[in-house]
């Protein structure tokens, strides 16, 4: 019976992630992409130009010359992510209706990491000829072509049929890809165990188009042919047998056909398994040859685990297809890149020199200084180039300034290059701004809450938006909800939500269960306010309530971080919050701030939240606050006070108290990067501040932090900003707390509570670091 219930729970849990990933793709607008145009199309004049008369100008000049499409259309930044649907993912031959969700995945990553734009094409054609024919007809559209999810053999034909009849650049990533990636991480591996690659004898597990171009790409390294014994789902790939196409046939063996992987892995220098989970055990990889390299790249189930291939072996370097283990072997590292390059430079194809100097690139960048992003993303002290570490990671904002480049040098140095590239470092610069931070920097708060979960308190738990982003939280493992509030209630708002609850804490401070802890926390309580106008049946009564229980639960280390105000008034939340915990020390007043997520990158604005007409002094302290939360993110504060004067434009007092506050911040952080009184206009145009003010310390600094003159300006700016010019809003997150307590704008979004509770762990991160110093600063 037990066991029944065991398997109706996984159901039900399998069913409710089955519903989220149904939702995500359904809710709202359909899909994962739109279609958004590059210029103004709101008047009859823009209209005219955009379509007709217009149109026909641009039309005739391509006529002429139709190297000018790319002069006047979106075809050299546009890639075709095309697929039959034949060999999805870890799905098969579902055809290519089903692919679209993946394929359209694909364009989102082409997007967000190179500022690519992609079209998805489902071809509904199995026949080779047919569907080649069909893409070359689609070649005056693109600037590139990504196949994706065509099974082998067929795309190997596919792919060498389009490079050769096509003038643009053409990718199978399913097998260049991997080959790409692999080899980068093969070089510095090779180099940290001090083999040779011409002599190092290689096993690999599978034959597929993966497989296969990372071995011909090795060859092209200087891997032999002798060295390899490759195998398949029929065994060893050896002499005798018929199957065999002239690229397998390379590699076959003389050896006997009964030669089995186990036997092969012995002496071998190289293990790449590129087939299905545990086909290799410990004894396996302890019969290699010392210092060997396991690249056990099955997903989602490797050929051996990360753990079991260390434990057999401590001088083994491994490499997996997996994100929650060290060298991921991930396709994002390339394909975007590569791309990027090859169009940049107009490339009529993706030839081995490219291919070749994007293993470099990579290799090359393993080996370089990390930057704190990455660090801060990955929740490590220093990264650094060794045996956890042979390959880039994917969040590192180096990748598009690095193999981008050296990919397009090599085509332009190969020949395939239509357009030459004379600045590099000009086109260096291109790419660090073409992206900015917005999504980069989402990406690396989750990546950093991730790998450091912290116990988080909410106290409006019987919401379901509440709820649902708890449930989020803990499936990703980004931090262990405790929720707050009647368990009877908070169960029958998740079910009637669809919202699983299961492994999540829930607590009811008013149950006879808390007793103890209602008495535990009363006292601490009373004793920190009993000279300050709470008696001690105040002090019980408090306990009762969810927010001063949950701020207890963080002072006490119950908790590492509470979020409330979902349902109540920002002071009811804030109040506990300064009587229990209170501020850091030498700060006077604690302050609200928002990071807004914009097209042009991150923006912190503050105070929005807390402090009606502060004073110079204290507009100096919340700038100080908003300056050490920004580098939190591993960002250089670039500070504007702003105002509705620009540098002494006006002796209003309302402009005196920006110009005086100014001053007191350089007196007492003279590092920080500040100026003003200035107009939001002047910070935020750099041509406009460099023409007018070229004295402003702000010339030639994006800035990314904006102090407001009051309560009213910040908050409205807030509004405005998020309303209006669709930013992505996080927060309030208050500044100068000893221990984080972070306060929800009523009625916010799931995604903002989740947004909000990434911020929420990453300071808990933070402030417990900085209270281990301290203390080991003591002993």
């Amino acid at each position: 019976m037990r066991l029944d219930n065991e398997v109706k729970l996984n159901f039900m849990k399998e069913q409710l992630r089955k519903e989220q990933a149904l939702d995500y793709h359904a809710k709202g607008r359909p899909g994962k992409i739109e279609v958004i145009p590059t210029k103004d199309a709101k008047t009859q004049r823009d209209l005219s130009l955009a379509y007709s008369p217009g149109v026909a100008e641009p039309c005739m000049e391509i006529f002429r010359d139709v190297e000018d499409v790319y002069k006047y259309t979106a075809k050299g930044n546009l890639v075709g992510v095309i697929s039959n649907g034949t060999a999805v993912l870890g799905l098969g031959n579902i055809g290519p209706d089903a692919s679209k969700p993946v394929m359209e995945g694909k364009a989102v990553l082409f997007k967000i990491f190179s500022d690519i734009d992609v079209f998805d094409i489902e071809i509904n054609e199995t026949d080779p000829d047919k569907f080649i024919q069909i893409v070359l007809a689609l070649e005056p559209t693109f600037g590139g072509i990504n196949l994706e999810d065509i099974k082998a053999p067929e795309c190997f034909y596919i792919e060498k049929q389009l490079r050769e009849k096509m003038k643009i650049p053409v990718m199978h990533d399913d097998q260049h890809g991997t080959a790409i990636i692999s080899s980068a991480a093969l070089l510095n591996a090779l180099e940290l165990q001090g083999k040779d690659i011409t002599t190092a004898k290689f096993v690999v597990s599978g034959a597929g188009a993966a497989a296969m171009s990372c071995v011909l790409l090795y060859k092209s390294l200087g891997a032999t042919a002798e060295n390899f014994t490759l195998f398949d789902k029929d065994g060893v790939l050896h002499s005798l047998r018929t199957d065999l196409d002239d690229d397998r046939k390379q590699f076959a063996v003389s050896a006997t056909p009964d030669m089995t992987l186990a036997s092969a892995m012995k002496n071998a220098d190289v293990f790449l398994g590129l087939s299905v989970g545990n086909v290799v055990s410990p004894e396996m990889i302890q019969s290699m040859a010392p210092k060997p390299i396991v690249f056990a790249m099955a997903n989602p189930n490797p050929e051996i685990s990360y753990e079991a291939a260390t434990a057999a072996r401590e001088d083994v370097i491994m490499a997996t297809g997996r994100s929650d283990y060290p060298n991921q072997v991930n396709n994002v590292l390339g394909f975007p890149f590569i791309f990027r390059g090859a169009l940049d430079v107009r490339a009529t194809q993706i030839n081995e020199q490219m291919k070749l100097a994007a293993v470099k690139a990579l290799a090359d960048l393993a080996k370089s200084a990390v930057p704190d992003i990455v660090n801060l993303a990955y929740n490590e002290k220093t990264i650094s180039f060794g045996k956890d570490y042979i390959i880039p990671k994917p969040l590192d904002p180096r990748l598009l300034s690095t193999v981008a480049p050296a990919v397009a040098r090599a085509a332009m140095e190969s020949g395939v290059a239509k357009k030459g590239i004379q600045d590099w470092d000009a086109y260096k610069e291109e790419l660090d701004h073409r992206l900015g931070l917005d999504n980069q920097l989402l990406r690396v708060i989750g990546n950093k809450a991730r790998l450091d979960p912290k116990r988080l308190v909410f106290a409006d738990a019987d919401n379901w938006k509440v709820l649902k982003a708890a449930q989020i939280l803990f499936d990703e493992k980004v931090a262990y909800p405790i929720l707050l509030g009647e368990e009877t209630k908070i169960k029958s708002v998740a079910a009637a939500n669809g919202i699983d609850l299961d492994g999540i804490t829930i607590i009811d401070p008013r149950s006879d269960k808390q007793e103890a802890k209602r008495t535990q926390y009363s006292d601490l309580y009373f004793k920190k306010r009993q000279r300050k106008g709470i008696n001690e049946y105040e002090a019980i009564k408090a306990m009762n309530d969810r927010n001063y229980f949950g701020c207890m639960m963080v002072e006490t280390g119950d908790a590492d971080a509470m979020i409330s105000g979902l349902t109540k008034n920002y002071p009811d939340t804030i109040r506990p919050a300064l009587q229990i915990i209170g501020t850091e020390d030498g700060v006077k007043k604690i302050a609200g701030m928002y990071l807004l997520i914009t097209k042009k990158g991150p923006l912190f604005l503050a105070d929005t939240t807390v402090n009606f007409n502060p004073t110079p002094e204290e507009i100096a302290d919340i700038t100080n606050l908003a300056a050490r939360e920004v580098q939190n993110f591993n960002l250089t504060p670039r500070i504007a006070l702003l105002s509705y004067s620009n540098f002494g434009s006006s002796d209003s007092p309302e402009a005196k108290v920006m110009s005086d506050a100014r001053k007191l911040v350089k007196k007492r952080y003279p590092s920080l990067i500040v100026d003003g009184e200035m107009q939001a206009s002047v910070a935020l145009n750099p041509q406009m501040l460099k023409d007018s003010y070229p004295f402003s310390e702000l010339v030639n600094q994006d800035v990314n932090t904006l102090i407001f003159p009051n309560l009213a300006a910040g908050n409205i700016a807030y509004n405005l900003l998020k309303e209006v010019g669709n930013a992505d809003a996080i927060g309030p997150i208050l500044l100068g707390l000893k221990k984080p307590v972070h306060v929800l704008q009523l009625g916010s979004s799931v995604r903002s509570i989740y947004n909000m509770a990434l911020v929420a762990v990453i300071d808990a991160q933070m402030k417990s670091k900085t209270k281990n110093a301290e203390i080991v600063g003591k002993i």
